[in-house]
């Protein structure tokens, strides 16, 4: 975080709420992994983020129904 305020045009990479609402506090533009996904797809780095984000889901990451079904929705994959 303390980089991250050095450089404050960059983005900062964060899936954490806590830490989110810190660099937030600090001015800092903050994406978190599913938004890093949705550019992927729009930018032609991949066709479908649905498998992507399921294994994320797999592998731990909290995702509630309704965002889950928001970024699915955006990515037009639902």
């Amino acid at each position: 975080m303390a980089l991250a305020a050095e450089h404050p045009t960059k983005l900062v990479l964060l899936d954490d709420n806590l830490a989110r609402r810190a660099a937030h506090a600090y001015g800092l533009q903050v994406w978190g992994t599913l938004k890093i996904l949705l550019e992927a797809k729009s930018q032609g780095l991949t066709a479908s983020i649905k498998p992507l984000v399921y294994r994320l889901g797999d592998a731990g990451l909290w995702l509630s129904t309704d965002i889950l079904q928001r970024v699915l929705t955006l990515a037009d994959e639902s």
